[in-house]
């Protein structure tokens, strides 16, 4: 373990790189990095990575790779565009433990943008945020990552041990981007991952089906609507169905026990509905995409057996549905949910002493922990590489939002805190 005087140090280090953590985080920001659009920001972070002397792995995300292994969701049209990149610090004495800092680079897409009060991708700094899509999720806890090896390589120190800086894809649709990493070797003692939880640590998350519903109507004029079927109204009665399924998932009795005292923690979205073709035409089809939660532990065969039943008999009390089902699609998420606290392990424990610890230097008191309604990639190391996954990130506000926006001053806290954990957790040797 480092002394008290060394934890000092790394944070006024911290302190003296922050002007160019908060740079390089804007010039992240500014890259539109919504799926499918990733390769510019990823480009910038290989560069970045480079200049500092990482090794750098590069690599386009293959499908036919990941797509037996456990976690991997199913996904719509092609890979080509989904590119992920690792910078790795190898550790010459290799007295320390190894980690893996973890991050997203994708964004989702911004909306209208006549709701932002300045545009999305122009990042600003006003009263002590930085405002722009991605700069609190999570493109300021990539920057953290970074800037922690920069501020120990300011006092001429590196960590002892191994460590990956991973800028990954499709953690907002899928996880594969991390999975990918997974597949292509990489491991380590421990991951941090600093998403946007207000510098708690999380505890334990939700698992997330994605799932689009397919209908067809019965096209007609609509001076003859009674001889049709209108497709869009049919998904009416179904999505009431499934509001009635979400009210029994978060009964009590069904709660984990991270959750017990959230009495609505699973949430269904219709996030998404498209149907019909002309305004005077009985419309013949629908879709809408659902989002749905699930606790941790819970089956994801058992879930989807049970959406499934719930849509054939709604289906069944309709009398165009009765005789035309309705066709369900899985794409995007088929995530396990994750809880951290229910992880026994040496290396567990170890790993949150030390972040602990790290978070009491920087802020001088206990580290609050939370179970969100979300998940995270944390769930690829914690489930399928038992690795324990810290997530651990900013303060940040209207994420998925409008005016997104990241309090600089937790970025900074964060940094140190991330700083003192590797210096801790690996070991310093001097660079």
């Amino acid at each position: 373990m480092i002394t008290p005087q060394d934890e000092t140090r790394i944070l006024h280090a911290v302190d003296a790189v922050f002007d160019r953590e908060i740079e390089f985080l804007a010039e992240l920001v500014s890259h539109p990095s919504t799926r499918g659009n990733e390769q510019s920001a990823q480009d910038f972070m290989a560069a970045e990575f480079s200049a500092r002397g990482y090794a750098v792995d590069r690599w386009q995300i293959d499908v036919a790779e990941i797509a037996h292994l456990p976690g991997f969701s199913p996904v719509i049209g092609a890979y080509d565009d989904a590119v992920n990149v690792v910078a790795t610090h190898r550790g010459r004495s290799g007295a320390g433990r190894s980690l893996i800092l973890n991050g997203h680079v994708d964004v989702v897409p911004e909306g209208p943008l006549d709701m932002w009060h300045t545009p999305p991708y122009a990042p600003r700094v006003e009263d002590g945020w930085m405002y722009g899509r991605g700069a609190g999720d999570m493109k300021a806890g990539l920057a953290s990552n970074l800037f922690a090896l920069d501020a120990l390589r300011h006092l001429g120190l590196a960590p002892a041990a191994d460590v990956f800086v991973q800028s990954v894809v499709e953690e907002e649709c899928t996880g594969n981007g991390a999975l990918a990493c997974l597949q292509r070797g990489y491991r380590a003692d421990a991951a941090l991952i600093p998403e946007p939880f207000a510098e708690k640590l999380v505890t334990a998350q939700l698992g997330v089906l994605w799932f689009q519903v397919h209908l067809k109507g019965i096209p007609v004029h609509v001076a003859y609507a009674g001889s049709g079927s209108n497709a869009i109204e049919a998904a009416i009665p179904l999505i009431a169905a499934l509001h009635e399924m979400e009210h029994r998932w978060n009964a009590a009795e069904r709660r984990h026990g991270d959750y017990a005292g959230h009495n609505h923690a699973l949430n269904l979205n219709i996030g998404k509905i498209a149907g019909g073709d002309w305004t005077s035409s009985v419309p013949a089809w629908c879709v809408f995409d659902v989002r749905m939660g699930l606790f941790p532990g819970q089956d994801l065969e058992e879930a989807r057996r049970e959406i499934e039943a719930v849509l054939h008999d709604a289906a069944q009390a309709h009398p165009f549905l009765k005789k035309h089902a309705p066709e369900i699609v899985y794409h995007g998420f088929h995530a396990e949910g994750y809880a951290l606290s229910q992880d026994s392990s040496a290396g567990a424990a170890q790993a949150i002493a030390v972040l602990e610890n790290a978070h009491h230097t920087v802020n001088g008191s206990a580290l609050d922990r939370i179970a969100i309604t979300a998940t995270t990639d944390a769930r690829f190391f914690g489930l399928y590489a038992d690795t324990p996954a810290l997530v651990y990130g900013p303060r940040a506000e209207a994420i998925h939002g409008f005016n997104e926006q990241v309090e600089l001053e937790s970025v900074r806290r964060v940094t140190q805190a991330t700083a003192v954990f590797i210096a801790n957790w690996c070991g310093l040797e001097r660079h």
